[in-house]
């Protein structure tokens, strides 16, 4: 990876809640983006998927909505 992980979220979002967790407990830096208190980030996240989705995670420029589904392909990435 050559910059952090980018995290959209919302406080109410379990599995936005769990994919930090899960960065944390892997040693992984992230920089979280909270849709809910900047309205810029949440069209940054439409932008992007063309939806208004969290958890979205972009790991060097590929673009993940949602994180469990897709834990199996991150956890590749970020070994």
């Amino acid at each position: 990876m050559t910059e952090p992980i980018k995290v959209y979220t919302i406080p109410t979002c379990s599995d936005c809640n769990y994919a930090k967790r899960y960065f944390t407990e892997q040693n992984v830096p992230y920089t979280e983006y909270n849709c809910a208190e900047n309205a810029k980030y949440a069209e940054e996240v439409k932008d992007l998927t063309g939806k208004q989705i969290v958890p979205t995670i972009v790991i060097d420029n590929k673009v993940f909505i949602g994180f469990a589904e897709n834990l199996k392909e991150i956890s590749e990435i970020i070994k």
